[in-house]
């Protein structure tokens, strides 16, 4: 008998095999909500895992294909009574298929090129970023295929690189010191969110140490199936802040990179040189919300006057799997008071999901579209949400929808202008 592969032995944990496709999840699935087809929901996504590692299914492209499809929101794991560990298995037969599956030779420039060699890197965003700047200053867009042009209306015209001092002291009474995660896309595209995340840390009474040599958090390897290359990010991460002795939290200000900094304990926890340490460094580990509504008493901000309705958009990788709903509220109704109104559907995922508008740009629009009609229906001047991803998915939605006047602001931006 041939040794199991790490596929098999991860489905066939007891944690994995949980799932008995009671169908509560289906109601919270945005692929299955948008299509009605059993496979694109997440206990038919589990039963095709099984099938492939069982030697009933081929690994083929039919299979891929609805694996390809999830957005990995993780909104199941919220739904699920059984506790089922669907992002952990989600991520392992990505893992699987990437190393065992042919893809096309757009898709494999897409993926391996495009993803992984120039998003975790932000010099390399950066030069990436001039000649489509300057195509959409000019006009050009119409030279494009579709699909650049979708692509190209997701990039912020206002992208702004601040490089934040490596020590930024508390303003006057001094609680603590944080560690900061800059992030990829926050360093370069929303630099001033970040300038905003660290003024806010620095009013709260805490100095904030930002080290330079930090890098890429591993999320958008992990969630396309590089597990490897996750795993070497977050060795790295460890080590760069374990050298910051002293810090009470480590504070990251985007959803998707927090979901996975949370889980460097897991996603290490088969290497025993680096499981415990993982796990320390994400016990630390805290969204800028909920290290800000966390007893933190000299942090006041004023009641806007601007008269304006404001809604929320949950970013799925905060509401999901870090379970954080509540803080974010707190934070913008302090700002909104009576103007704050709840979004329909507003955990249901907009589409953006890290690359996955790029993957899959057709069920990225679509869920785009919906998450637009639902803003519309809130009539908000303003939308604020915690991601840098939903941000400019949400940006590019609305101005398809002619609603370009409706603002979209990350919630450091919007507390920090209060």
């Amino acid at each position: 008998m041939s040794p199991a592969t790490p596929l098999e032995r991860f489905i066939n944990e007891d944690r994995s095999l949980a799932c008995v496709h009671c169908g509560l999840c289906l109601g919270s699935c945005p692929t299955y909500l948008e299509t009605g087809n059993e496979n694109d929901s997440p206990r038919g996504r589990i039963y095709l895992m099984r099938a492939v590692q069982e030697g009933r299914l081929p690994l083929g492209d039919t299979a891929v294909r609805h694996i390809d499809l999830c957005l990995g929101c993780r909104a199941c794991e919220a739904a699920c009574p059984s506790g089922v560990q669907y992002g952990d298995l989600l991520e392992h037969t990505r893992d699987f298929i990437e190393k065992n599956h042919p893809r096309s030779l757009f898709q494999t420039f897409l993926r391996r090129f495009a993803i992984e060699q120039i998003f975790p890197f932000p010099r390399r965003m950066k030069l990436a970023l001039l000649p489509a700047l300057w195509v959409k200053k000019w006009g050009l867009q119409w030279l494009m295929p579709k699909f650049a042009r979708d692509a190209l209306s997701l990039i912020p015209s206002d992208a702004s690189e601040v490089v934040l001092p490596e020590i930024s002291r508390a303003t006057g009474v001094k609680y603590g010191s944080v560690g900061f995660v800059s992030g990829c896309v926050m360093s370069v595209m929303f630099g001033k969110t970040n300038a905003s995340s660290v003024e806010l840390l620095n009013r709260a009474g805490y100095d904030v140490r930002t080290p330079p040599d930090q890098g890429c958090c591993g999320a958008l390897y992990a969630h396309s199936g590089n597990l490897e290359q996750a795993r070497a990010c977050a060795r790295h991460n460890i080590e760069v802040f374990e050298h910051k002795a002293g810090l009470d939290a480590i504070i990251i200000n985007a959803a998707g990179c927090g979901s996975t900094l949370k889980e460097y304990g897991h996603l290490l926890h088969d290497d025993p040189a680096w499981a415990e340490r993982g796990k320390k460094f994400s016990a630390k580990v805290k969204d800028l919300t909920e290290f800000l509504t966390e007893g933190i008493s000299n942090l006041k901000f004023e009641l806007s006057n601007s008269g304006d309705r404001v809604t929320y958009h949950d970013a799925c990788h905060l509401a999901h799997p870090q379970h954080i709903t509540k803080p974010p509220r707190i934070l913008v109704q302090s700002v909104a008071g009576g103007h704050f109104t709840e979004l329909p559907e507003s955990d249901v995922c907009c589409g953006s999901a890290g690359s996955y508008n790029l993957t899959e740009p057709e069920m990225a629009e679509r869920l785009q579209k919906r998450k637009v009609e639902n803003i519309l229906k809130t009539g908000a001047r303003l939308v604020v949400t915690t991601n840098p991803g939903c941000m400019l998915q949400i940006r590019a939605g609305l101005q398809k929808a002619g609603a370009g006047h409706i603002h979209v602001m990350h919630i450091a931006d919007y507390l920090a202008e209060s």
